[in-house]
C-alpha cells in the first residue's frame, strides 16, 4: 500500500511540473506564427475559400480528429467517459473544419475504441457523404483501421470502394504534388489499415498504411508528449519531399494506474497548447514538416490554427 501511495505522489508531482512547463513556455514564447491571425470565413468550406490552384496536397495542414467516431460510444456517465474522444458526430466535425478522420472498426463493421463498440460504420459513410454532397472543394483523408484485438471485417475493402465510388482519389505518389483543383471532383483519400487482410497496392482506389505515419507516445504527461511530438516531427523530411502523410496528435492518454482515467480531463492537459506547438515548430526549425495535426474534442480555434498556417504556406509567407 505504501509503495502505491508513494508512486501516486510522484506521478502527481510529475504532472504538476509538466503542466507548469507548458504554461511557462506559453507565457514566455507566445503562440504567434505565420497565419496565426487568419480565420476562415466558413469552416465548412475552408478549402474552397483558399486558392485551389495553389493549395497543393502536401502544403495542407490537415486538422484531424483522434478516435473520430466515439461521440456515442459506451453508456452515458458510466463507460462513455473512459472512451469518448469526440463529442460531435462525424458530420459536425467535418462542418467544423476537420479534414482527417481516424476510425477504428471491428469484425462486425462497428466502430470501436478498445473493447467498447458503438454504431455501424454505415453511420460514418452516411455523414461523410452528406458533407461531400453539400460542398464542392473539400478533400477528406479517411483513415480506417481494424482495432487492436479484433479481426478484419470481411470484404471491407470492397465495401469501402462500393460506398465511396467516384469520390475516391486512387493511391498514387504523384497526388502529393498536385493541387486540389487538379484532383476534383475526387475528394476522398481513404487509407485502409487491415490487420490480416491484403493491403491496397499502387493504383488501387484505397491507400495502404504506409501513407499515413505517426509516432504514438502513450503517456498522460503533457510536456512529455509535447516534446516527443516535436522530436519525432523534426526527424521527418519536409512535406515537399516526402510521399506520405505524417500525423502529430495533440493528445495525452489516460493511464490505467492513474486515479484520473476519463479522457476529457486528461487530454485537456495538452488540448489548449495546439497554437503553442505550431509556434514551437517554427522556433525549432521543423514547421516545414508539420502536415496532419490531430486532437481530441476538436474546436474552432484548433481548426483556425491549421487553416491559418495552410493559408500562409500557399501565400508564400513561410
Amino acid at each position: 500500500m505504501g509503495s502505491v501511495a508513494s508512486k501516486q505522489l510522484e506521478r502527481r508531482k510529475a504532472l504538476s511540473s509538466e503542466k507548469k512547463v507548458l504554461c511557462d513556455l506559453n507565457n514566455s514564447a507566445g503562440c504567434q506564427f505565420p497565419g496565426s491571425d487568419y480565420k476562415p470565413s466558413d469552416r465548412k468550406k475552408w478549402m474552397g475559400g483558399l486558392n485551389l490552384d495553389k493549395l497543393h496536397i502536401n502544403k495542407v495542414v490537415w486538422p484531424g480528429t483522434h478516435d473520430s467516431a466515439t461521440n456515442r460510444i459506451g453508456v452515458p456517465l458510466i463507460t462513455r467517459p473512459f472512451a469518448q474522444c469526440q463529442s460531435l458526430s462525424i458530420y459536425r466535425q467535418l462542418i467544423r473544419g476537420a479534414r482527417l478522420l481516424d476510425i477504428r472498426v471491428n469484425e462486425d463493421r462497428r466502430v470501436c475504441h478498445g473493447i467498447l463498440a458503438t454504431y455501424n460504420f454505415d453511420v460514418v459513410i452516411r455523414d461523410l457523404k452528406r458533407f461531400l454532397s453539400e460542398t464542392e472543394s473539400e478533400v477528406v483523408i479517411l483513415e480506417v483501421r481494424t482495432e487492436f484485438g479484433h479481426k478484419d471485417p470481411p470484404d471491407f475493402d470492397k465495401y469501402l470502394v462500393e460506398q465511396l465510388g467516384d469520390y475516391l482519389i486512387h493511391q498514387d505518389d504523384r497526388v502529393f504534388g498536385k493541387a486540389v483543383s487538379d484532383l476534383l471532383p475526387k475528394r476522398v483519400i481513404c487509407v485502409w489499415k487491415p490487420r490480416n487482410s491484403a493491403h491496397p497496392k499502387g493504383g488501387d482506389p484505397l491507400w495502404s498504411a504506409g501513407y499515413l505515419k505517426d509516432n504514438w507516445i502513450d503517456t498522460d504527461l503533457p510536456s512529455t508528449k509535447f516534446d516527443s511530438n516535436l522530436k519525432h516531427l523534426g526527424e521527418q523530411p519536409p512535406v515537399t519531399s516526402r510521399k506520405y502523410f505524417y500525423r502529430v496528435e495533440n493528445t495525452v492518454t489516460p493511464q490505467a494506474d492513474n486515479p484520473v482515467v476519463c479522457v476529457k480531463p486528461v487530454t485537456d492537459r495538452i488540448h489548449g497548447y495546439a497554437r503553442l506547438f505550431i509556434a514551437q515548430c517554427f522556433a525549432k526549425g521543423c514547421a516545414d514538416r508539420l502536415q496532419v495535426f490531430s486532437t481530441d474534442f476538436i474546436d474552432e480555434d484548433f481548426v483556425d490554427a491549421c487553416v491559418g498556417l495552410t493559408h500562409a504556406r500557399i501565400e508564400g509567407q513561410c
